[in-house]
């Protein structure tokens, strides 16, 4: 490491502010996922992106949801879930999930996955799961999930990303993996 990219601590740190926040987390790029749930009201959609998987042994993923999101209480009161991985395509669908429109199913044809909640037509991945927890997480609310179902795409459908603020597509290049740089620790 460089002596220019280490820091020097300070005597007393400063306090992280919300733009210094955004400003630098906003450089993590994200998928962009909208969660679905089918309750006796019928069916609750919310935009998400933090969604993640957490463990393989047993099979969890986790969302993160505003303390105050209707949707994600109920989510969290139907006990299971579907996550729509948007594909790039679907910037209408993030939007129409991310507001507060009324009826955000309008924007989309959807069927009932195998666990009865709304699976949108032309995403990249759909993961079912059953609510395993939900804890406070600073403002947010921590939703884990137990997969029981997980399906992806055919073809070379990508997804829709979430970075420094705005949605983005991925470019046309292809991945290649260098065969001397082998994850072991991720091995999808």
């Amino acid at each position: 490491m460089s002596a220019s990219a280490t820091a020097t601590p300070s005597a007393r740190p400063q306090a992280v502010t919300a733009a210094d926040y955004r400003k630098v987390l906003g450089r993590v790029p994200t998928a962009v996922s909208v969660v679905t749930a089918q309750t006796p009201d019928g069916p609750v959609g919310v935009t998400v992106g933090s969604f993640t998987s957490v463990s393989l042994d047993p099979p969890l993923v986790v969302f993160y949801c505003d303390l105050r999101s209707a949707s994600a209480a109920a989510v969290v009161a139907a006990g299971r879930f579907c996550v729509n991985v948007l594909a790039e395509d679907q910037q209408s669908q993030c939007g129409a999930f991310a507001g507060r429109t009324g009826d955000r199913f309008a924007s989309c044809t959807w069927e009932p996955a195998g666990n009865g909640a709304p699976r949108i037509d032309g995403c990249t991945a759909w993961i079912e799961c059953d609510v395993e927890s939900s804890v406070p997480a600073g403002d947010h609310l921590a939703i884990t999930g137990r997969v029981r179902q997980l399906s992806a795409a055919d073809g070379d459908r990508r997804p829709l990303i979430f970075h420094q603020g705005r949605l983005v597509q991925l470019d046309g290049a292809r991945v290649r993996h260098a065969p001397t740089h082998r994850f072991d620790w991720w091995d999808a």
